[in-house]
């Protein structure tokens, strides 16, 4: 079977873009993290906690959506998975001005529209089979990365930027690995990456709401 060869770096680490042994121990990794995640008793805002669960959960299925009517060809569907994904990333921008401000809100949905653009370019020149464009949608991703995690950071004490940006890498990676899968119509292995992927936003979310908390803590619940 041929496969794509050209690699892309996040975080310092090198993953194939077909990585399937990489994906399957990511999805490993992040069902054992899910598991060992805090629940509602254990979390100091288990409100927002779970908010933040719903909201982050949701950009990846509105993702997968978008990337599996793209493959299917349908125009429709793929429509409706962007304006999801759009109003899905105004959400969560909403919740982050809830506790920053206007301002911050409004730089969340830029970085987070920035993020989508990203995703939304892979995945068609993915479909595309479309190498150049490929590499050039993977740039301006881990780029955005960085931007995420300088403004995450700089915003609370509690989120070292070194930790948002391994979080953020390993999602673009998850992006990446799934997009290839669902264009190959690899259900099994998409599958794998899907499960990695629904943990490891929970990861985000949970390491988000335990720093907002720690700053916030009589406005977080």
């Amino acid at each position: 079977m041929k496969t794509k060869t050209w690699l892309f770096r996040v975080a310092g680490v090198c993953f194939a873009a077909t990585g399937l042994v990489s994906v399957a121990a990511m999805a490993h990794d992040m069902t054992a993290m899910a598991a060992a995640a805090p629940d509602a008793a254990s979390v100091a805002a288990p409100k927002l906690h779970a908010a933040l669960r719903t909201l982050w959960l949701g950009h990846v299925t509105h993702t997968r959506e978008y990337a599996m009517a793209v493959h299917a060809h349908d125009s429709a569907k793929a429509k409706a998975a962007e304006d999801a994904v759009v109003a899905n990333a105004k959400q969560i921008a909403d919740a982050v001005g809830g506790f920053y401000g206007k301002a911050a809100g409004e730089q969340t949905l830029k970085l987070l529209a920035a993020h989508w653009g990203g995703v939304k370019a892979l995945t068609d020149a993915t479909a595309a089979n479309d190498s150049a464009r490929e590499q050039k949608a993977m740039a301006d991703l881990n780029a955005n990365v960085t931007d995420i995690a300088k403004f995450f950071s700089g915003a609370n004490p509690y989120l070292p930027e070194n930790a948002v940006q391994g979080l953020f890498a390993t999602h673009v990676a998850h992006h990446a690995s799934q997009i290839q899968q669902i264009m190959k119509g690899d259900t099994k292995d998409e599958q794998a990456t899907w499960t990695a992927m629904q943990a490891h936003m929970n990861a985000i979310a949970d390491a988000l709401a335990g720093g907002i908390a720690k700053q916030f803590p009589d406005k977080a619940s």
